[in-house]
């Protein structure tokens, strides 16, 4: 979809009197949809799912970028579940014994609780992503009687780059570093030549999504 088409759908949903929200990690590739939302709607509610175990730097960048884009409205969504309770029986946490519990209690379940809320969440899965991505539709049904809307399912990684150039978009700090895909501290590493971008995150584990996009939605 182009930002036309993605403007008139939220338009749409808002004389529907649809409540909607967007969820971001704020790495570089996503804030072009989170650029092209704040053209639309500046009080859009942007949702950070704060783990707790984020790099420094994610959250500085998050809030500048905030600020940069003029967007008023940010939700730091975080897990009832404090981090000194996420422990396995052998007293560890949770991200080194079970990461897929660990990302069900920090995002999918917060997540899942914030969709009572709300009727459309728009985020910006792109199919060429993994497997997972590519099987997904524009619109999709999630939990609670909410939608999925992924406007940026057909966008390409080279649109992506283009959009950043043309409207300067900043980059995350820590793409400098070597960091491409960018989540929680403990389960992130740069990457090499051989490696695909989702393949970073929880290195060496079969695991390339965390719940999010394959437990809500239907």
């Amino acid at each position: 979809m182009n930002f036309t088409e993605i403007k008139a759908q939220i338009l749409a949903y808002r004389q529907a009197g649809k409540k909607y929200f967007t969820t971001s990690s704020f790495q570089s590739h996503s804030l072009v949809l989170l650029h092209m939302l704040s053209r639309i709607d500046r009080d859009i509610p942007v949702v950070f799912i704060n783990t707790g175990f984020h790099f420094p730097a994610t959250l500085k960048f998050r809030d500048a970028v905030m600020a940069s884009f003029g967007l008023r409205h940010l939700i730091d969504l975080q897990s009832a579940v404090p981090r000194s309770l996420q422990k396995g029986s052998n007293g560890r946490l949770l991200f080194a014994t079970d990461p897929d519990y660990c990302c069900y209690v920090n995002k999918t379940e917060p997540l899942h609780n914030l969709l009572r809320s709300y009727d459309v969440w728009i985020n910006g899965v792109r199919a060429d992503q993994s497997e997972v991505r590519k099987a997904m539709q524009t619109e999709q049904e999630a939990p609670n009687g909410a939608i999925r809307f992924h406007p940026m399912l057909d966008w390409t990684g080279k649109m992506i780059y283009e959009y950043r150039q043309q409207y300067d978009l900043p980059a995350h700090p820590l793409e400098a570093q070597g960091y491409l895909s960018i989540g929680c501290e403990p389960c992130t590493r740069k990457i090499d030549p051989a490696m695909t971008e989702r393949e970073v995150r929880w290195y060496g584990l079969n695991k390339t999504e965390c719940g999010l996009h394959t437990d809500l939605l239907k």
